[in-house]
């Protein structure tokens, strides 16, 4: 907790140790059963974060049983459960309650080598960065609330949500180089690089071309139209991010958006973030990208340029 870890780690014994972590939330889409599908994308991340494999799930479920149709109810759970197989993992139970508005997530349990555990506080100087997902969930489901998302955009959207980071990790666990790994989520993408910096002591360059997301959102943020999240997470930290000339200001609020089962953020030497970049690519992870690299001074100080 000290390092606002993605997820909690006990040792069993000298080869095993147990993640476990817990996360749910209100709907952000339209449809039941692929809100249920996000949703356990996104409990599922943190354990992927830490380098892990989850192995047990079980449902936290609110619903409003008096005021809304069962089906809806179902239709959660049935896209709930269609994702943890898609990921292998087993549901073994859960908890549910009545609530005015419904909300629904997961507690999971994962496995790993107590050796292999993966934090968020190892970065070094001369590391690169590799974003696994494009950014702007956040501000994709805003512009959908308000109508006036097309339908293209939401899809994009959607499909990034839904996409496990399963396989982006088993890649990374491949490797014995990795410094540190989080995953991008409320706190957006400059929010939990900070994390890492602060944790690591350490700076980083973020390149803002190089940051996958999707173009359509420039006209929202240019609008205003965005998440209250983001502005939380602008005025928390702006402090601590140094903007270059050439970065527009629309971008930044882009950086700050926060996610919704974003990608993860990774850290390891240059030649080898290369070597897992073209792995990635091969896999079919098509917008993962080295997006900066570390540096060893300002510490706890974001440069994007």
């Amino acid at each position: 907790m000290e390092h606002a870890e993605d997820a909690g780690v006990y040792r069993l014994r000298d080869d095993l140790a147990i993640i476990q972590t817990v996360d749910f939330f209100t709907p952000i889409v339209d449809d039941p059963h692929t809100f249920g599908r996000i949703a356990v994308t996104n409990a599922l991340s943190d354990i992927y974060a830490m380098g892990g494999r989850p192995i047990t799930a079980m449902n936290i479920v609110c619903f409003p049983i008096r005021t809304m149709d069962v089906k809806i109810l179902r239709e959660i759970l049935r896209g709930g459960l269609d994702q943890m197989r898609e990921a292998g993992v087993l549901l073994i139970g859960g908890h549910s309650v009545e609530d005015n508005e419904p909300k629904y997530g997961l507690s999971v349990t994962g496995v790993i080598h107590p050796e292999r555990i993966l934090f968020n506080n190892g970065a070094r100087p001369g590391d690169r960065l590799i974003l696994t997902k494009p950014l702007g969930t956040g501000i994709v489901s805003t512009a959908l609330k308000a109508g006036v998302a097309d339908a293209a955009l939401v899809a994009r959207s959607v499909a990034a949500m839904t996409t496990l980071n399963k396989r982006a990790a088993e890649l990374m666990a491949e490797r014995v180089d990795v410094h540190a790994c989080t995953d991008v989520t409320g706190f957006g993408f400059l929010g939990h690089a900070l994390e890492m910096a602060e944790g690591s002591g350490v700076g980083m360059r973020i390149d803002a071309s190089s940051v996958p997301f999707f173009p359509e959102i420039r006209r929202f943020v240019e609008e205003e139209m965005i998440p209250g999240g983001l502005i939380r997470n602008r005025q928390f930290r702006e402090k601590q991010i140094a903007v270059g000339p050439g970065c527009p200001n629309w971008l930044i609020d882009v950086l700050f958006d926060p996610q919704t089962a974003g990608g993860l953020l990774i850290a390891l030497p240059p030649d080898s973030a290369k070597s897992l970049l073209n792995g990635m690519r091969e896999a079919g992870i098509d917008e993962a990208a080295i997006v900066g690299e570390v540096t060893a001074a300002p510490k706890g100080i974001i440069r994007v340029e």
